[in-house]
């Protein structure tokens, strides 16, 4: 939905978020996968400087999906992209591992949006100012974000900055065969890949805006 995707990694970790987890739908209802990271400190260090804590993390995560996936119309399709994905890459840093993944599903699902990292702008003081220098950089004159940031962000220095702000909503989805009832909204994109595989797309609000 954007012309450029900006990985916000140069900022204050926080624990229970969605950086190092995700949910799957199970028969018995949806579960988390959990990277399991190192917390330096009691106010803990940026999302890009954060490591994980061992790599027994991949085989566990790759069963679980085996063992949930496997009998989805499209698991084979994809079986050995993701497998080769979780069981040959060592990767220590969290946030290198995130846009691995993402890099991965967008090759998948054929987004071609460029992707960068935070740390390639140069970053003033100030949360909404950090946001607006780098829209500056790239020459946006839109910043799209999800909603979690309207806790923290200023509207009214976007419009000075004649940035117009736009909040990406997650809510109402078209639902889509999953293999296990009832339909499960808040879960990894691998769920929508595993039971539609090609047509996943077809179930995605920016391919239809």
């Amino acid at each position: 939905m954007v012309d450029e995707f900006i990985l916000y990694d140069d900022m204050q970790y926080t624990k229970r978020d969605w950086r190092n987890r995700n949910k799957i739908k199970t028969s018995k209802g949806s579960q988390w996968l959990t990277i399991p990271i190192q917390v330096k400190g009691k106010y803990l260090q940026k999302i890009n400087q954060t490591e994980v804590l061992n790599n027994e993390w991949r085989e566990k995560h790759w069963k679980m999906l085996k063992q949930n996936y496997s009998k989805s119309k499209y698991f084979n399709n994809y079986k050995e992209i993701f497998e080769e994905f979780y069981l040959t890459n060592n990767e220590e840093y969290l946030s290198k591992i995130n846009y691995e993944f993402i890099v991965l599903i967008c090759k998948i699902l054929g987004i071609k949006t460029k992707i960068k990292s935070s740390k390639e702008f140069t970053l003033v003081d100030g949360q909404t100012q950090k946001l607006l220098g780098i829209c500056k950089e790239t020459n946006a004159d839109i910043y799209l974000s999800g909603a979690a940031a309207k806790s923290y962000f200023d509207e009214e220095l976007a419009k000075e900055k004649n940035i117009k702000v736009e909040w990406m909503d997650y809510s109402n989805y078209e639902e889509y065969k999953q293999l296990f009832l009832p339909f499960e909204h808040g879960v990894s994109v691998l769920d929508l890949i595993f039971n539609e595989g090609p047509n996943a797309t077809k179930y995605m609000k920016s391919f239809k805006s």
